[in-house]
């Protein structure tokens, strides 16, 4: 990660909710969030606010870098029906052993506050972080299935 970001620098990103991201659609298998109202799912609102912060984080990164979110504590104080318009504000709060950073971030609809809280993120190499899915993924695929077993 280069060294330009710094303690203090702040990002803001807009975004107008859809009718797709209120809580019946965040798990539509489930019957209990299939009945709950059409307001911005706390789900996708956590999403959001990660969101903001890997825009905010992106210009500082190196080459074959990313970032993964590692940390989440946030409030979700009021609704939001789709249509309207979410900011989130994301300020750098820590920088911690070169590749941990840790933002303060603030989510307002058009007419109040509707989250507040911290979250982290940790600078990745991709490509190595790649291959280590990747391996995972291939221990899966050398289980025996249930029918393998049984055979």
């Amino acid at each position: 990660m280069k060294d330009s970001l710094k303690v203090g620098d702040v990002f803001s990103l807009a975004y107008v909710v859809p009718r797709e991201k209120t809580v019946p659609y965040l798990y539509p298998e489930s019957s209990e969030y299939r009945i709950m109202p059409e307001v911005f799912a706390t789900g996708f609102m956590v999403g959001l606010l990660e969101w903001c912060c890997i825009e905010a984080l992106r210009p500082h990164l190196d080459d074959g870098e990313g970032s993964l979110g590692t940390f989440v504590s946030t409030s979700h104080c009021a609704p939001t029906p789709p249509g309207m318009m979410v900011t989130v504000t994301a300020v750098c709060e820590e920088i911690k052993d070169g590749n941990n950073v840790f933002w303060s971030v603030v989510a307002r609809d058009e007419v109040e506050i509707i989250a507040e809280g911290r979250h982290g993120r940790h600078v990745i190499d991709s490509g190595r972080f790649d291959a280590r899915v990747r391996r995972k993924a291939e221990k899966l695929r050398a289980k025996p299935t249930d029918q393998e077993m049984v055979a």
